[in-house]
C-alpha cells in the first residue's frame, strides 16, 4: 500500500512528504517532465487502494518553490495534484462482493430492448479487445457507440406495480444513458464471454438499486443520483470525488420531487401508498453530505475530470440537488460532456457536447457538478471455471 494516510491544517502527515519528495526525486532524476508525463497516462488508479482522501489545498502547500514556479514546474505541480487526486481517489472503502442477480419477474422482452444491438457491441467489444482497458476507457468506447440514439424519457416504467431491471439500448434518457454505458464496460471484466442480455441488466441492477439487489418494490429502486453516488461509494464500487476538487462547496437542499410530483410517475400513480415511504426515503436524501463545484471554478476542476467520471448537474431550485446527469469524454484536453439530451436544437438524443465548463455556461439554471469515478467490480468465479475448462 502506498503510504499516504491524512492531511490536517497543520499540513501533511509524516508519511506523505517522503513520498511526494520521492516523486520529485524521480522527475528530477528523469530529467525531462515529458517522459514522466507518459508514463502517467499508463498508470490504471483503478487499482490502487488509499485509505483516506488527500485534499489538493494540502498537496499545494507542499509542492511549493522558493523562487515561484517556472513554466515547467508549474506543469509539474498540476501533473502531481492530478496524479495524488487520482490515487486517492481509489477505492477507499473494502468492495463488497457482487449479489446475484434478482430473479426474473417479467418478461425479457419487456425488460431487455436492442438485442441486436446488444450482439453488435459485444463482438465489436471482444473484436477489439476492449476488456483490456481501464474502466473509465471502456466506459467511453461504449459511450461513443450509443451516440445517436434517441432520447426517450420512462423508459424504465415498464409496469404498474412490479419493479425489474430495465435496459432499452433503442431510446434512453440522461441517467439509463450513463448507466448502459458504465454497465456493458463492467460487464466485459466482471465475466467470462459469451454475453446474453441478462448479465448487462446484472450490471445495471447493482448500479441502480439499493445495495445492488432489486427486490421487485419500486422503492428498491434508487431515484436521487445523490443516494446512487452515496450507496455505491459504500459498497466500494464507485467514488464520489467532488470534496475534493478545486472549489467544492456543500450543498444543503430540501428534496420532495417524488411526493410533490407523484402524478408524473407509473408506479406512484398505481400504487399511491408507495408515497409516503418515498417521503421517508427523500428526506434521508436530503440529509446526505452532497458536495458540488460551483461554475465558476468548473474550468479549474476540468484538468482532474477522467473519461468515464459521471458527471451530475446541480440546479439552482431549492428542492433538488441534481437535475442533469452524463459522462466526461476527455478530447484535446477538454472535458466533454456526454449526455442524452431533450433539446431539440441538439437532435434529442445521446451526443458528445461541449466541455463541461461551456456547457454549464449556456443555461443560467445550472450551478455546477458532482463528480462520482465507478470502479469495477468484483470478478465472478466464473472467470475460474473458464481458466479450468481451457
Amino acid at each position: 500500500m502506498i503510504p499516504i494516510t491524512s492531511f490536517d491544517q497543520r499540513g501533511a502527515s509524516s508519511a506523505t512528504p517522503r513520498f511526494l519528495l520521492s516523486f520529485a526525486a524521480m522527475i528530477d532524476w528523469l530529467g525531462e517532465f515529458k517522459l514522466f508525463s507518459a508514463h502517467l497516462g499508463k498508470i490504471d488508479f483503478s487499482k490502487l487502494k488509499i485509505r483516506k482522501s488527500v485534499s489538493i489545498s494540502a498537496i499545494r502547500r507542499i509542492v511549493t518553490f522558493p523562487n515561484g514556479p517556472s513554466g515547467l514546474e508549474r506543469d509539474m505541480r498540476a501533473t502531481l495534484l492530478a496524479l495524488m487526486l487520482a490515487i486517492s481517489a481509489g477505492p477507499a472503502t473494502a468492495q463488497r462482493a457482487v449479489p446475484p442477480p434478482s430473479p426474473a419477474r417479467l418478461p425479457m422482452s419487456t425488460v431487455f430492448i436492442g438485442e441486436s444491438k446488444f450482439h453488435a457491441l459485444v463482438a465489436k467489444a471482444e473484436r477489439e479487445n476492449w476488456r483490456a482497458l481501464p474502466l473509465g476507457e471502456r466506459t467511453v468506447r461504449i459511450a461513443r457507440e450509443l451516440v445517436g440514439t434517441p432520447y426517450v424519457n420512462y423508459t424504465l416504467e415498464v409496469d404498474d406495480i412490479t419493479e425489474s431491471p430495465v435496459v432499452n439500448l433503442k431510446a434512453m434518457d440522461c441517467w439509463t444513458y450513463y448507466e448502459n454505458a458504465l454497465g456493458f464496460a463492467r460487464m466485459l471484466k466482471h465475466q467470462p464471454p459469451p454475453y446474453k442480455p441478462a448479465h448487462l441488466l446484472h450490471m445495471v441492477e447493482i448500479e441502480r438499486y439499493r445495495n445492488g439487489i432489486c427486490t421487485g418494490s419500486y422503492l428498491s429502486r434508487m431515484h436521487h443520483l445523490e443516494e446512487v453516488f452515496y450507496d455505491n461509494q459504500k459498497r466500494g464500487y464507485a467514488t464520489n470525488i467532488t470534496s475534493r476538487l478545486p472549489g467544492a462547496v456543500r450543498l444543503q437542499r430540501e428534496i420532495r420531487e417524488m411526493t410533490v410530483q407523484w402524478k408524473s410517475y407509473r408506479y406512484l400513480r398505481s400504487t399511491p401508498s408507495l408515497i409516503e415511504p418515498m417521503g421517508s426515503i427523500e428526506a434521508q436524501v436530503s440529509r446526505l453530505p452532497v458536495h458540488h463545484v460551483p461554475k465558476a471554478h468548473a474550468r479549474s476542476a476540468e484538468a482532474y475530470l477522467q473519461n468515464g467520471d459521471i458527471c451530475a448537474i446541480t440546479t439552482k431550485g431549492p428542492y433538488g440537488y441534481t437535475s442533469h446527469v452524463g459522462l466526461i469524454m476527455r478530447v484535446n484536453n477538454r472535458a466533454h460532456f456526454a449526455h442524452a439530451t431533450s433539446d431539440r436544437d441538439k437532435g434529442r438524443m445521446t451526443i458528445i457536447d461541449r466541455p463541461i465548463t461551456d456547457y454549464l455556461n449556456e443555461n443560467s439554471k445550472h450551478a455546477g457538478i458532482v463528480i462520482c469515478r465507478p470502479n469495477d467490480v468484483t470478478p465472478s468465479p466464473l472467470w475460474k471455471q473458464s481458466v479450468v475448462q481451457r
